[in-house]
């Protein structure tokens, strides 16, 4: 199965995977070869290194102030010999493998975050919506400096991932710092995780909101039942549609393919290379555009990684979609889970991934067509204006229809973009596309 997950070790939200073709595979892995390497082709056995690594495990177990065993010491050397290569590729013992396999599914127990490293510290990268994580108030770029009093720099990744996993119902206290200043602390309890990685609604008539907040197995399918519906409820062909993905971590390869596929009728949507050669991969799109191709804003931000950023590259490069907000998180690189015999496996970067003109977004990210950063919006009352209907013996409107005196007009619903910046800027460009294109 190959991934192109986000970080190395999320296993909190255990939603770092990011994969194509979908299934685990059943069978064993096929041999990694050098390409133009016969795979019968073998370098020789690195004698003398392996004779360093069997005194190294010697001179430990003869010297070490506690015994350890050889099983633990191996798996430590496993381990090392992974996270070495880059913070993508990992040993998963039985229940990293099995947590990871649940990922996909949408429903794990955990907190509800992704999380990466800097600067020694554990940062979050996004809370998953509606899990203990964001109903806490967790937010992207926090710093988490303690796990129940005790600090996490000089921790690795499956370290501190492991103090933060437990019991469903086991509340856990994080100290954050955000954005450099007091730590503070938040308490939260552990829960099995449910992500729904569809929502959507209407905004305004015509105006369709979708928000992906990672890519799973039926994700695509959830995006197809959504535009469906979005339609019914709109009465006739919308005017536009706003596809949300910010702070989404990423998730499953072929969802991201699915995803775009609903939206465009011809095209490459992304291809990938590596030195073997099924990591070479291209995807195109089937010519089942279900969007109708109006206009179409795509929201992405630096907690959008990995799928979300094969969808936003995709829909752009492709001339498909304005693509707005803040740069992406740049998480380029393709993760291939190889099942070992023993309820282990190894997870290893083996490509690249590139969008249809040829881009690798690798530590770069996707960078937006128009920027919009966050914001906070503040909503002035407008005054209760005197107006023309409000005057006695006034003239009716020739045209036709009711007068509209001061205080008439009905107090709208509360909507998604009436306090998101970034959500009612893309709803305001919306609508200028649906005019200029005579919708």
């Amino acid at each position: 199965m190959l991934h192109l997950s986000r970080l190395t070790s999320l296993a909190l939200t255990i939603a770092l995977v990011i994969g194509a073709p979908l299934a685990f595979a059943a069978q064993p892995a096929p041999a990694v070869a050098p390409a133009g390497t016969a795979a019968t082709s073998k370098a020789p056995l690195p004698l003398e290194e392996l004779r360093t690594f069997a005194e190294v495990m010697d001179r430990i177990k003869a010297a070490y102030v506690e015994p350890v065993d050889d099983k633990t010491l191996l798996e430590n050397a496993i381990k090392g010999m992974l996270s070495n290569l880059d913070p993508h590729s990992a040993y998963l013992g039985p229940e990293d493998f099995t947590e990871l396999q649940e990922s996909t599914s949408g429903e794990f127990g955990g907190l509800g975050i992704e999380v990466g490293a800097e600067d020694g510290f554990i940062k979050v990268v996004s809370p998953i919506d509606d899990t203990p994580a964001s109903k806490a108030g967790i937010q992207a770029g926090d710093f988490i400096v303690k796990i129940n009093g005790q600090p996490t720099r000089g921790q690795t990744m499956t370290e501190a991932v492991d103090k933060m996993r437990g019991k469903i119902g086991q509340k856990i206290t994080l100290t954050l710092v955000r954005d450099g200043g007091t730590p503070f602390d938040v308490t939260l309890a552990r829960a099995v995780i449910q992500v729904k990685s569809v929502k959507a609604q209407l905004l305004e008539t015509g105006y369709a909101y979708i928000r992906i907040t990672q890519f799973q197995v039926k994700t695509g399918e959830e995006v197809s039942k959504a535009l469906a519906k979005l339609r019914k409820d709109n009465g006739k062909k919308l005017n536009g549609i706003i596809l949300d993905l910010r702070n989404n971590p990423g998730g499953v390869l072929q969802a991201a393919v699915e995803v775009v596929d609903h939206f465009i009728t011809k095209g490459l949507i992304v291809y990938t290379k590596g030195r073997i050669a099924n990591s070479e991969l291209r995807f195109s799109a089937t010519g089942k555009d279900e969007s109708e191709a109006v206009p179409m804003v795509v929201l992405i931000n630096g907690g959008s990684a990995s799928a979300s950023e094969i969808v936003a590259g995709a829909l752009q490069d492709q001339k498909r979609a304005v693509v707005m907000g803040t740069t992406s998180f740049g998480k380029g690189s393709v993760q291939t889970v190889l099942p070992l015999n023993n309820d282990r496996a190894l997870k290893i970067t083996t490509a690249l991934y590139f969008t249809p003109n040829g881009r690798s977004i690798q530590a770069q990210g996707i960078v937006p067509d128009i920027e919009v950063r966050k914001a906070k919006i503040t909503n002035e009352a407008d005054g209760d204006y005197f107006k023309e209907a409000d005057l006695q013996g006034h003239l009716g409107n020739g045209n036709g229809g009711a007068d509209k005196p001061t205080g008439s007009g009905a107090k709208p619903k509360a909507m998604p973009q009436d306090d998101d910046y970034q959500l009612a800027q893309a709803l305001s460009l919306l609508k200028g596309l649906s005019i200029t294109s005579g919708r």
